[in-house]
């Protein structure tokens, strides 16, 4: 049985969930980019399919290692468990892998998105690890 020291406020779970929405799409993208579902496709054009497809292997796997633990992680704030934070900071890791080849190529087509992804993953570390400070989750 776990005891937890605080009751986390109610901004805690809105978060938490926001997160786990958040990364939910990220794993909804990547299944539609790794099983090339119609709708992926639909909404790519041409050069951008051309260019995803020519990722090199370790970017398609930084991506679902982003987005899985990513999903777990927050998935592990919602349940108020510790593993959250190694979660999410693995997730972390992989976005700036991810994302740091999408940018020195230069194939960031939303610069915007591309920058929000990465801070948003910060973000999530840092809430993780304070949640554990705060004794929200343990």
């Amino acid at each position: 049985m776990t005891n937890f020291k605080e009751k986390p406020p109610v901004w805690f779970w809105i978060v938490s969930a926001i997160a786990l929405l958040w990364n939910a799409m990220g794993v909804n993208h990547y299944l539609g980019q790794a099983y090339q579902t119609e709708s992926w496709r639909a909404a790519l054009t041409d050069e951008q399919f051309e260019i995803i497809s020519n990722f090199p292997t370790w970017v398609t796997a930084a991506f679902a290692i982003a987005v899985f633990a990513g999903a777990l992680g927050s998935l592990c704030l919602l349940l108020r468990k510790k593993w959250a934070y190694s979660l999410l900071l693995v997730s972390l890791i992989a976005v700036i892998v991810q994302m740091g080849y999408i940018l020195s190529q230069g194939h960031a087509d939303n610069i915007g998105m591309t920058i929000s992804i990465i801070v948003f993953s910060v973000f999530l570390v840092w809430f993780s690890k304070k949640s554990i400070a705060k004794g929200w989750i343990s």
